[in-house]
């Protein structure tokens, strides 16, 4: 009997999440289905690996997903619509900004049977300041609004409730939308495996783009007074300086470099190695985030965790009295976060039950195979 092999069309700003944020999912889909990815070039040779084994259909383009840049854009919306209309996806499958807004506007006109967009956390467009980046904010929540017009064939996937609600509260969707509430990316916690955590020579972990709104100064001023009185903690910081509205100022980074307060390491390939060497994980982000994928990843590694009260940060603390993974601090709060840190220096116990508290949660609430199973039904590809 033959069985009808649906087209699926991926479409990201990052060929590094790819395999990090969806790995799993593409494994679920080529199994019954012909999957296609328009990503930006790919430079990594382990995921070009990947993909070619697992049949994926590559398609490169040259999009830069944190510039504002309108002959780049119209580049790749053009490149786009002729791959569409070329490959006649059954499934289209957005994620991010630019691929979300530019995507499902061309999949609609393309008239592509089922839209899938998601929405991995809404970032400082809901929440900046700023002349520059509240005109940036204003054109792309014009921009949201437009390709999110209802449709039967549009199905819009969230990562947290927040969101799904600030677009309801902004008039940029409406409840006749059909939407979706997934719990983020999910982690795979085979890959994320536990590991018991060194008490013995504290580290504190934070992995991040180096933006201001994930609170890099935030996680560097604090380090600066914790070791005033705790010279024996270490800090450390992975994550990318690069070309974005957001990014911190050139002092700001230079000043990370070089005063050995925090040990930087630039943007590494593989985040587990260094999740076992660290004690506590840290994310004071006030960035506007799906669901966090350094905090999933540190709680399936038994990882205790410091974030913000803020959007998709709060999705990753399980603040019940009888297990809690965490703490939730306020944003910008310096002196919260350097107490919370203070805390587990002075109660190492905590740094254990948190963290298996967290490998808990993790299971119950973010095994990649809980939410890729969501996303299977979504699309309708199970």
């Amino acid at each position: 009997m033959y069985i009808h092999r649906k087209k699926v069309l991926i479409a990201c700003d990052s060929s590094r999440t790819l395999l990090g944020f969806r790995g799993k999912l593409i494994e679920e889909l080529v199994k019954k289905n012909e999957v296609h990815v328009f990503t930006p070039t790919i430079s990594q040779q382990e995921v070009s690996d990947k993909l070619n084994d697992l049949k994926v259909i590559v398609h490169e383009n040259e999009l830069n997903g944190s510039n504002v840049s309108i002959f780049s854009d119209l580049k790749y919306i053009s490149k786009l619509y002729s791959l569409i209309k070329t490959i006649k996806p059954d499934v289209f499958f957005p994620y991010t900004f630019k691929p979300v807004i530019y995507g499902t506007v061309i999949a609609k006109f393309c008239k592509v049977n089922c839209i899938t967009p998601m929405l991995t956390g809404l970032g400082y467009n809901f929440t900046s300041h700023g002349v520059k980046k509240s005109l940036v904010s204003t054109i792309t929540k014009s921009l949201l609004k437009w390709s999110l017009l209802r449709s039967d064939h549009l199905k819009i996937i969230f990562q947290n409730a927040d969101d799904y609600h600030k677009l309801i509260e902004t008039g940029i969707i409406s409840n006749q939308h059909q939407a979706f509430v997934v719990n983020g990316s999910g982690v795979d916690l085979e890959h994320y495996d536990y590991s018991i955590p060194d008490t013995k020579n504290i580290n504190f972990l934070m992995i991040s783009r180096l933006i201001n709104a994930k609170g890099i100064k935030e996680f560097y001023e604090a380090a600066k007074l914790v070791r005033q009185k705790y010279s024996n903690i270490s800090f450390k910081l992975i994550g990318a300086y690069d070309d974005n509205i957001d990014s911190i100022n050139k002092e700001l980074y230079a000043s990370i470099k070089s005063d050995q307060v925090i040990e930087y390491l630039g943007e590494v390939n593989d985040v587990r190695p260094h999740i076992k060497q660290a004690s506590i994980l840290v994310l004071p982000s006030y960035y506007g985030e799906g669901v966090p994928r350094c905090m999933l990843e540190g709680m399936a590694m038994g990882r205790a965790l410091i974030t913000c009260d803020s959007v998709g940060c709060r999705e990753t603390v399980d603040t019940s009295t009888e297990k809690p993974n965490g703490f939730l601090i306020p944003i910008k709060n310096i002196d919260e976060l350097v107490l919370k840190m203070e805390h587990y220096i002075n109660n190492i116990d905590d740094i254990l039950n948190y963290g298996l508290n967290g490998r808990s949660f993790a299971k119950q609430k973010f095994d990649v195979n809980l939410v890729n199973a969501e996303m299977l039904k979504i699309m309708q590809v199970n």
